[in-house]
C-alpha cells in the first residue's frame, strides 16, 4: 500500500477517549459545596442517597464505603446497621447533569466533538488530535491529571469504537496483550443489555465477549435477540453508531490561550472584545453576520464557563456582541468566577447568516427602525430569558386560541400579514387578551339560547348592558377529540358574545354547545378582555 493509501486508511480509523468519574456526584459535593460538605462529613465513609421503592437507598457510595461492602441499592438503614458513621447526602440529579456538562466543555480543549455518555462520563473523539499533545496515552494523562489535581476520581480507556472506550473504562479487569484482547475478555455485563438477558447469557455459558464473538451471529441472535448481537458488533467495530457531540461544529471558532492562568475577569473579557473584533473581520470577509456566539471560559481546574448570546438580525459588530455579553454576564446569578485562573477563552459563531451591507442612517427609515428594535429584542432576551420575550405569529386557524404562536421574540422570521376585520375604526372583533384555557362562569339567559342577561364570574355579579352575537365558530370536526374544553365533550359548537357590563367593562364570552343537540346544559366560558 503507498504512503498515501496509508494515510487516508489512518484517517478513516477513529480513536475515541472515554472518561468515566465513578464517584462524580460526591466529589461534586465535595469541590463545589465545601460548607456543606466539611459541616457534616466526616473521615468516614460517605454516600448519596435517594427515596426509592419507598425507602431512601444508596446511590454512589464513595470508595470507603465500597471498601467497607456497601453498595448501591442498599437501603440507608442497611448501610447504617453495617457501618454506623456512614454520612449520607441527598442526591441531586440535576446539579449533577449540570456538573457533567460543565466538564464536557472543559474537555473542548482536546477535542471539538466531546458528548455526554451516561451514566458519569464523557466521550471524546480524538481522531487527528492526538499528536497535538504527544499522542494518545499522553492526551489522555493530561486530562486525567487535570481532573484529579481539583479532586475528582477519573478512570480513562481508549478503543477504536465509543462502545468499546465506554466498555473498557468501566469493566476492564486488567491490561491485557493489545485492544482486541482487552474487549474480548470483559464480561458479558460489558454489552450493557437487561439484567435478564445477561443472566440468560451466563447461564448459557457464555460469560466473556469472546465467548460471544465465537459463536455464529444468526445463533446468538435466535436466543437472545438482534440487541445483543447488535451490541456486541458494536463493541468490536463491526457496526458503527456516530457520536452526538454536545456542541456542533462551529462555522468560526477563535481562541486565545494564555502561557499563564488570568486571574482576572476583566482582562479576559478584554481578550474577548478582540476575539469578537477578530470575528467580525472573517464575517465581513464572508459577506456573513453571526447570529448566535458562544463563549467558553475555560478554567485551570478543567471546568468551562459558557455565555451564548443570540441576536433577532445577523451582527458582526464587535461593541454591539460586547453590549450583549456584558448584560449575559450581568444577569449570571452566580459570578463569573475565574477561580484558579483562565487558561483558554474560546469565542465561536455556530450560526450565521448573509448580511449586506451597513445601512445609512439618512437612507433611512425603516431598515434603521428595525434594527433598532431588534437591537431591544436582542438586549431583553439576553437579560430576561429567551423564551420569555415572545412575539405573535398568525396561524391559519379559525379557532381563536389556535389562531397565533406565540414565539421567542429573538427567532427571526419572515414577516407575516394579520388578516384585517373589519373597517378602519370599528371596534376590534377579538379581544386583546385570551384566558389559556377559557374560565368557567355562571350565566343567566332568558331563554336557553339566547343572549346572557348577567353572569357571575370571580364571585361577582356583572349585569350586560349591551352585547353584540352571536357568532358561530364551528368545532374542527376533522380533530376527532383535540381542543376540548376541561370537563367537556369534544366537537362541540361555539356561539360567542362580545359583551359590556354596567360598568363599561367589555368581555368576550362563548356558550359551548347547541342546546338540546349538542348539549342538555350548555356550559358558558369568559375566553377574553377588551381593552
Amino acid at each position: 500500500m503507498s504512503m498515501d493509501g496509508q494515510a487516508e486508511d489512518a484517517l478513516k480509523r477513529r480513536r475515541y477517549l472515554a472518561l468515566w468519574f465513578p464517584f462524580l456526584a460526591v466529589d461534586r459535593l465535595r469541590i463545589a459545596r465545601p460548607d456543606l460538605w466539611q459541616a457534616q462529613a466526616g473521615a468516614g465513609p460517605v454516600a448519596i442517597v435517594e427515596s426509592m421503592r419507598g425507602a431512601m437507598r444508596l446511590v454512589t457510595p464513595d470508595a470507603d464505603a465500597l471498601a467497607l461492602g456497601l453498595s448501591a441499592g442498599m437501603t440507608l438503614a442497611d448501610a447504617r446497621a453495617q457501618e454506623p458513621d456512614l454520612v449520607s447526602f441527598e442526591a441531586d440529579h440535576h446539579a449533577d447533569q449540570d456538573w457533567l456538562e460543565r466538564l464536557c466543555d472543559g474537555c473542548a480543549r482536546y477535542t471539538p466533538a466531546a458528548a455526554i455518555d451516561p451514566p458519569h462520563g464523557l466521550m471524546l473523539d480524538i481522531t487527528g488530535c492526538a499528536h497535538l499533545w504527544g499522542g494518545e496515552e499522553a492526551m489522555a494523562r493530561e486530562a486525567v491529571d487535570r481532573f484529579e489535581r481539583h479532586g475528582m476520581e477519573v478512570r480513562h480507556a481508549i478503543a477504536g469504537t465509543a462502545e468499546g472506550a465506554h466498555a473498557l473504562c468501566r469493566f476492564s479487569a486488567g491490561p491485557a496483550p493489545d485492544e482486541e484482547a482487552a474487549l474480548r475478555r470483559l464480561p458479558v455485563e460489558a454489552l450493557e443489555l437487561e439484567q435478564e438477558s445477561s443472566v440468560a447469557l451466563r447461564r448459557a455459558g457464555l460469560r466473556t465477549i469472546g465467548d460471544l464473538a465465537a459463536r455464529p451471529a444468526a445463533t446468538l441472535a435466535a436466543r437472545f435477540g438482534e440487541e445483543a448481537v447488535d451490541a456486541l458488533h458494536r463493541l468490536l467495530g463491526l457496526g458503527h453508531r456516530p457520536l452526538s457531540p454536545r456542541r456542533p461544529r462551529p462555522v468560526l471558532r477563535i481562541e486565545r490561550r494564555f502561557a499563564e492562568p488570568v486571574g482576572s475577569t476583566a482582562y479576559a473579557l478584554q481578550r474577548v472584545e478582540e476575539m469578537a473584533a477578530e470575528a467580525g473581520e472573517r464575517l465581513a470577509e464572508r459577506g456573513e453576520g453571526g447570529r448566535r456566539f458562544e463563549l467558553l471560559f475555560f478554567r485551570t481546574d478543567g471546568l468551562a464557563f459558557p455565555l451564548r448570546v443570540e441576536t433577532g438580525l445577523p451582527v458582526r459588530d464587535a461593541p454591539a456582541i460586547m453590549r450583549l455579553v456584558q448584560e449575559r454576564i450581568d444577569s449570571l446569578s452566580d459570578p463569573l468566577d475565574p477561580g484558579f485562573g483562565f487558561d483558554m477563552l474560546r469565542l465561536t459563531v455556530p450560526q450565521t447568516e448573509p448580511m449586506a451591507a451597513t445601512q445609512l442612517a439618512l437612507e433611512g427609515g425603516e431598515a434603521r427602525r428595525e434594527e433598532a428594535v431588534a437591537a431591544l429584542v436582542d438586549r431583553l432576551s439576553v437579560r430576561a430569558g429567551r423564551n420569555r420575550i415572545q412575539r405573535l405569529e398568525p396561524r391559519d386557524s379559525h379557532i381563536p386560541e389556535q389562531a397565533q404562536l406565540a414565539l421567542p421574540a429573538i427567532e427571526s422570521r419572515t414577516p407575516s400579514s394579520w388578516p384585517r376585520q373589519g373597517e378602519p375604526g370599528d371596534p376590534p372583533m377579538r379581544p386583546i387578551h385570551l384566558f389559556d384555557p377559557p374560565q368557567p362562569i355562571e350565566v343567566v339567559a332568558e331563554v336557553p339560547d339566547g343572549p346572557p342577561h348577567h353572569f357571575r364570574w370571580r364571585r361577582s355579579v356583572h349585569e350586560v348592558t349591551r352585547y353584540e352575537g352571536p357568532e358561530r365558530i364551528a368545532p374542527e370536526w376533522w380533530k376527532a377529540k383535540d381542543g376540548a374544553l376541561a370537563g367537556e365533550s369534544a366537537g362541540m359548537t361555539r356561539d360567542y358574545y362580545r359583551i359590556e357590563d354596567a360598568r363599561g367593562r367589555r368581555y368576550w364570552i362563548f356558550r359551548h354547545g347547541l342546546y338540546g343537540t349538542e348539549a342538555r346544559h350548555p356550559g358558558w366560558y369568559i375566553h377574553g378582555l377588551f381593552a
